[in-house]
């Protein structure tokens, strides 16, 4: 195992030349505009991603093996278009025992404990019964939840694509939401806080587990809003003389909390609730997106070129 030597892809810099183990996240063969073949390949380790090509598929460096093998690779870190990129000259499958599968993980930052400890405990403020028995009946008496809950990710690629990152993203959701209700009391804050502690369940079947991270059959016919809404409606119908009314408006949130039919939600807000938690969500996957962004960039302090998500050209304060 590598792991106390190991060079971790957030420490590459343009010009080093690689050689070590990493997890093939994603391989697929292109041909350039001159019709000569190469391959795109996605390397990961826990620190992140590397966008990696093989120019020369045919070459003699270039063993047989699958996305999602671990395998060592020879190549060179350069800088494209403000993002860095590794061009593979060897590659091999990995045998077990050569790497320590928790170096390739992506995981948060954050103390997964001192999150999912700080979540109950605002949860635990919800005082409406039969909310309280909703949320008792995941984050507080389910070992089973509890244990997936940590591990998965919140997104494939797009934020919070790590372990913990579910809960990393729930929480600031939840915490921004509190500040929602202090700052504009017309808000239920009961109901808030659960609508934002459930809205992304779904993405425990929309999204498999580590390292795969990738959508379930299910995910891509579904999506996890609709899987939520039905576990929140399912769980719902356990619970005794739950209000109807109540029912329907946080499976309402839930539905709407991507703001736009075009984003996903079958529903647009009809609610305060659902527009507060739709403007947390964004929130928190927004400046997320853009903190990964700028983690990505290295040392690079200049402009990093066109970002899809932000749909401009971005570039980190200056200090």
């Amino acid at each position: 195992m590598r792991s106390s030597q190991m060079k971790f892809i957030e420490n590459f810099k343009e010009g080093d030349r690689i050689n070590d183990i990493y997890l093939c996240k994603h391989r697929q063969a292109a041909v350039t505009k001159n019709g000569k073949p190469y391959e795109n390949v996605i390397l990961q380790d826990k620190t992140g991603t590397i966008d990696s090509k093989i120019w020369e598929p045919n070459s003699g460096g270039i063993e047989e093996f699958e996305a999602m093998d671990y395998v060592e690779v020879v190549g060179d870190v350069s800088n494209f278009q403000g993002a860095l990129q590794l061009s593979i000259k060897r590659v091999r499958r990995a045998q077990e025992g050569e790497y320590n599968p928790q170096d390739y993980l992506p995981v948060s930052e954050k103390d997964v404990d001192e999150m999912y400890s700080e979540l109950c405990q605002i949860l635990g403020t919800v005082q409406n019964p039969y909310l309280e028995q909703l949320l008792a009946m995941y984050f507080e008496n389910n070992e089973a939840f509890e244990k997936a809950f940590k591990f998965h990710s919140a997104a494939k690629a797009v934020h919070h694509g790590f372990v913990g990152g579910l809960l990393e993203h729930t929480l600031g959701v939840v915490k921004l939401c509190d500040f929602y209700c202090r700052q504009y009391p017309d808000l239920n804050r009961d109901l808030l806080l659960t609508a934002a502690a459930f809205h992304d369940i779904g993405k425990m079947k929309e999204l498999s587990v580590f390292p795969e991270n990738d959508y379930t059959d299910d995910g891509q016919l579904l999506g996890h809003i609709y899987m939520g809404t039905e576990l929140v409606r399912a769980s719902i119908r356990r619970i005794p003389n739950f209000p109807k009314r109540l029912s329907a408006e946080l499976c309402h949130c839930i539905l709407a909390h991507h703001g736009e039919l075009e984003y996903g939600s079958p529903k647009k807000p009809a609610l305060i609730e659902a527009v507060a938690l739709t403007m947390a969500d964004n929130t928190d996957a927004k400046l997320e997106s853009f903190r990964e962004v700028i983690k990505s960039a290295g040392d690079n302090n200049g402009w990093l070129g066109f970002n899809r998500i932000f749909d401009s050209n971005v570039r980190k304060t200056s200090r």
